[in-house]
């Protein structure tokens, strides 16, 4: 009988990376056993794995269900899901979503909404662009972020119609004002109940209305079609425009694969990869939009099996990876409200980005001060022996207890810190610190827990390193 042929183990890393928040080096040892393809198809098929079980947070939190009043426990909560969830690219594919329709907090400090705008994108994450777009310009935080309440049938509000158009899904240079001002009123009347006061009982939540009497039905001309439109028609419009597939498909390269430029850039400045974007919107158009074939089919890709280590974390990808590779919170404990307050301070507050147009990304992430608390975070974390994550991987570097070479203590540290590749200077950095004291001997309690010791510190400067910051 023929024998399987394993799955590169450091391709593997790589897609977890993108598709989710890293793999412990165990879960990569099982994942090689099946083919690249039946990864990839387990991924964008979620459903068929088992939601995560998170009520037991309440015992720890109970404010998340004290009216969802404060954003931080909740900003834990998603940490702790995207650390734990057997669904990895629901989460990230939330987070994507997210980044795209960028939608805040700071402007309504109506935690509810906010809440229900994460959960909406986390439902619609892999369905077609139209469903999503539609729960999109349903959503109450969104209608207030982008004041579609404010859009009457009488007296247009063109905010939330030109940002459809310019940042959700075509980009500029693809629409003219006037058709800024149709989709502005095919949304007339597209509003939210307003909910009850927040004092002295605490946040309530709103909900999606349509007031048929506010609403303009009349006559509309959009990307050269005429009719008495409505939001769900100027949609169904928008996602058949191959615009709309290019648009999308450069953030899902920017995204998924590498680094572009800032999307402000995007109308002036082509893709550094235009076959990729091109491939991913033929994709998109042939699949009518349908973001599971679409996100199937890049990562099935060339393009991205060869994209490694061309992206730099964000702040989200940073603290989630770290704290997977630690084996933190992967039980309920406190200090899940500590993460927001770490992101924040890296650049990144989820639920609450900066503006519609959302966050600059790549080298934008990084500045003294964010790489100094991205390295001071995951510094602490592999540097406590008390994690699982960090006394597994202390373990399997360990082996039998044989003695062992700097050099294989240094191959083995890089490949359980997720598969990373370094520069030479840095391969040599580490291997000059590995080589201080020779080889690692575990002969004795007093030995063993001194090389241990000296595992955690070469981790502590691989997290460190220039390398760590990419993914």
């Amino acid at each position: 009988m023929a024998t399987r042929t394993k799955t590169d183990v450091s391709l593997i890393s790589h897609l977890m990376r993108r598709a989710g928040f890293g793999a412990t080096g165990d879960e990569l040892e099982e994942m090689s056993s099946r083919s690249y393809r039946d990864l990839v198809e387990g991924l964008v098929h979620f459903e068929r794995s088992p939601e995560l079980e998170e009520d037991v947070l309440s015992r720890f939190y109970p404010q998340l269900w004290a009216n969802k009043d404060n954003p931080d426990v909740w900003n834990g909560r998603w940490f702790f899901r995207m650390i734990n969830t057997k669904r990895p690219l629901e989460e990230k594919m939330t987070l994507f979503w997210h980044h795209v329709f960028a939608t805040g907090w700071t402007k309504s400090e109506h935690t509810p909404t906010m809440v229900d705008h994460i959960q909406m994108l986390r439902a619609n994450c892999l369905t077609d662009f139209s469903s999503l777009l539609v729960g999109l310009s349903m959503d109450p935080a969104m209608i207030y972020w982008l004041d579609n309440c404010e859009n009457h049938g009488g007296a247009i509000n063109e905010n939330y119609g030109r940002e459809l158009l310019e940042l959700f899904s075509m980009g500029i240079g693809n629409y003219t004002e006037h058709d800024i001002k149709a989709a502005a009123r095919a949304f007339t009347g597209w509003t939210f109940k307003q909910p009850m006061p927040l004092y002295p009982f605490g946040h309530y939540d709103s909900r999606f209305e349509y007031h048929p009497r506010d609403h303009d039905d009349g006559v509309k001309t959009f990307l050269g079609q005429t009719g008495r439109f409505n939001g769900e028609d100027i949609i169904k419009i928008i996602v058949r425009q191959e615009a709309t597939a290019r648009f999308v498909s450069r953030h899902l390269y920017n995204f998924f694969v590498a680094d572009e430029p800032q999307v402000p850039s995007w109308s002036v400045t082509p893709p550094q990869d235009p076959a990729a974007v091109e491939a991913l919107a033929k994709s998109f158009l042939d699949s009518n939009g349908d973001m599971r074939v679409v996100i199937q089919d890049l990562f099935n890709s060339d393009f991205f099996k060869q994209a490694r280590f061309r992206k730099v974390k964000s702040p989200a990808d940073f603290i989630a990876g770290t704290l997977k590779l630690a084996g933190a919170f992967r039980q309920v404990e406190p200090g899940l409200t500590a993460l927001e307050p770490a992101s924040v301070a890296m650049g990144q507050k989820l639920m609450d980005p900066p503006s519609v147009e959302g966050w600059h990304t790549g080298k934008e992430w990084i500045d003294g001060g964010t790489l100094t608390e991205r390295v001071n975070f995951a510094v602490g974390e592999v540097g406590n022996m008390a994690r699982p994550g960090v006394r597994l991987i202390a373990n399997q570097i360990r082996g039998d207890g044989s003695p062992l070479p700097p050099a294989d203590c240094v191959r083995k540290a890089l490949e359980l810190a997720g598969q990373l590749t370094v520069s030479d200077v840095t391969h040599q950095s580490l291997l000059d610190f590995a080589q201080t004291e020779g080889d690692l001997t575990f002969g004795s309690p007093e030995e063993a827990a001194k090389s241990e010791r000296r595992i955690v510190r070469l981790l502590q400067l691989i997290v460190a390193s220039r390398e760590y910051q990419f993914m």
